[in-house]
C-alpha cells in the first residue's frame, strides 16, 4: 500500500512537470530584479550587469512624492536606454500602489499608465509585474492579466518552485538582507530558482532597502564564480509554460 502511494505521488509530480516545464530547470539559475526605478539602476547597475553578461528585469514606477527628482529616479529616456541595452522593463504600477489597497479600476489605471509609457518610448509591453511592498491580493490577478501580465513577483524569502508556486506568487529574496543572500547564493538549488529583489544601488530615496555598490558587486562576483545563469523574469518562458502553471492552486495570502 505504501509503495503504491509513493508510486502515485511520483507519477503525479512527473505529470505536473510535463505540463508546466518546457525544459528542465538548470541547477544554477537566478532571476535578477530591480524595483522602483532608482537612478542608480541606469548610472551604475546596468553598465555593471553588461560587464558580467547578466540579464535583469527593472520594475519601474513613478514613485511619489518626488519622482521628478532625477538624482533619485530614472527618467523615461533612461528607462528606454535600459531596454535598448537588452534588459526587461516590468510593471510596478504608476504610483507604487499596493494592490490590496486599491479597487480594480484604480489598479487598471495604474497598470495602463506604465503600459502606455512603454508604448510611447518604444519599450515592449510588460509581461511581468512586481507587487509594490510585496503585498499580494488574489482578486488583483484578473486585472493584471487584462493588462498583459503573465507572471508576478512578490517577497517570501524562499526559492521559487515552478511546479508548486503559482506564477502570480513568485517568491524572492531581498538583497538588503546580505547575510541571507550570501547563504542562498553559496548553495546549489536543484529544480528551483533563486529570484533576487534589489532596490537602489544605493537607494537615495529609500535608504532602508539600499544596497551598497561594493556589496552589490560582491553578489555579482559570487554569481559569476559559482557559474550561475542570470536572467530576466521574461526569460523564464524558456523553461515554464505559464498558461499551464496557472492551474497551480493559489496560496494563502502572505
Amino acid at each position: 500500500m505504501r509503495r503504491s502511494i509513493v508510486l502515485f505521488f511520483l507519477l503525479y509530480v512527473s505529470s505536473l512537470q510535463a505540463q508546466i516545464l518546457r525544459e528542465p530547470i538548470p541547477e544554477k539559475l537566478v532571476v535578477l530584479t530591480f524595483d522602483d526605478g532608482a537612478k542608480s539602476h541606469y548610472s551604475y547597475v546596468a553598465p555593471l550587469l553588461k560587464k558580467y553578461g547578466f540579464g535583469a528585469t527593472f520594475f519601474v514606477c513613478e514613485f511619489p512624492p518626488d519622482y521628478a527628482d532625477t538624482n533619485k529616479y530614472m527618467t523615461w529616456q533612461q528607462i528606454k536606454a535600459l531596454n535598448s541595452m537588452g534588459f526587461e522593463i516590468g510593471n510596478h504600477t504608476w504610483h507604487h500602489k499596493h494592490v490590496d489597497k486599491v479597487d480594480a479600476d484604480t489598479l487598471n489605471m495604474e497598470l495602463a499608465y506604465i503600459n502606455d509609457q512603454c508604448e510611447k518610448y518604444g519599450i515592449p509591453r510588460p509581461v511581468s509585474f512586481a507587487y509594490p511592498g510585496y503585498d499580494t491580493y488574489a482578486p488583483a490577478i484578473k486585472t493584471l492579466q487584462m493588462n498583459g501580465i503573465v507572471m508576478a513577483r512578490t517577497g517570501g524569502s524562499k526559492l521559487y518552485d515552478p511546479i508548486h508556486d503559482h506564477p502570480f506568487y513568485i517568491p524572492s529574496f531581498s538583497a538588503a538582507n546580505k547575510g541571507k543572500i550570501f547563504r542562498v547564493l553559496k548553495q546549489d538549488n536543484k529544480e528551483k530558482i533563486i529570484v533576487l529583489t534589489v532596490h537602489g544601488v544605493p537607494d537615495l530615496a529609500h535608504p532602508w532597502v539600499t544596497t551598497s555598490p561594493k556589496r552589490f558587486e560582491r553578489y555579482l562576483q559570487l554569481l559569476k564564480a559559482k557559474g550561475y545563469k542570470v536572467i530576466a523574469m521574461r526569460d523564464l518562458n524558456k523553461y515554464i509554460d505559464f498558461r499551464n502553471a496557472e492551474t497551480i492552486p493559489l496560496p494563502a495570502e502572505y
